[in-house]
């Protein structure tokens, strides 16, 4: 086999390896896209229940003026930020914007590879 052909095949397989890279970084993209959805969800929720229990602390203001009705306007604010407490931090702590790993290491591996491949055809 030529020199040529050897560097044609280097080359074939540095494309199929390529396109493999591809692939991965794509589902491992899709991958993070899906977690930090949701964890962006939770963070909206969680804003979205702290909008409401300052709604609901607005009219607890108003509710103090009235005699032994003030305590339920106050445990329902306290609920509510509860529980966007909840979900803000278990959206923090989902929320993982980082580049996809695996993907990383293998075009460590196939760079490697590749220039391997490549200095051994020149001989």
């Amino acid at each position: 086999m030529s020199s040529r052909d050897l560097a044609a095949d280097a080359v074939q397989s540095v494309q199929r390896l390529v396109s493999l890279e591809i692939a991965l970084a794509k589902q491992e993209l899709r991958e993070i896209a899906v977690a930090n959805l949701i964890a962006a969800a939770c963070l909206a929720g969680a804003a979205l229940l702290a909008t409401l229990a300052l709604l609901v602390a607005v009219p607890v203001v108003v509710v103090l003026l009235v005699p032994w009705h003030w305590e339920a306007a106050v445990i329902w604010a306290i609920a509510y930020l509860a529980i966007a407490g909840a979900l803000g931090l278990y959206g923090r702590s989902r929320l993982n914007l980082r580049l996809p790993p695996k993907t990383l290491e293998s075009l460590k591996e196939t760079k490697t590879w590749a220039l391997h491949q490549l200095r051994s055809t020149k001989r």
